[in-house]
């Protein structure tokens, strides 16, 4: 059975990237390549799906928020003027 693995990536001169999800035979290649240089987020996980929502941050997330809407992108979201 595979396993999968996430990660966050190293990038030029120790800029970090963004998570990226492989399979556990991948991040072992990669690490042994270069050891420690990329961070491990968490090992072992079942499903490339489940790997997938923890890499875009929204393994926990429901669907729905408590009023039966989706919830916006905080990109989306309405700006609140600064209190006087």
């Amino acid at each position: 059975m595979t396993s999968w693995v996430v990660y966050r990536m190293t990038l030029h001169r120790g800029v970090t990237g963004g998570n990226v999800v492989c399979e556990q035979g991948e991040w072992d290649e990669i690490e042994a390549a270069r050891p420690g240089f990329h961070s491990l987020v968490r090992a072992g996980i079942a499903t490339e799906q489940e790997a997938e929502k923890l890499a875009r941050g929204t393994a926990g997330d429901g669907f729905r928020g408590s009023n039966g809407k989706k919830p916006l992108k905080p990109e989306l979201r309405p700006a609140v003027p600064p209190a006087s």
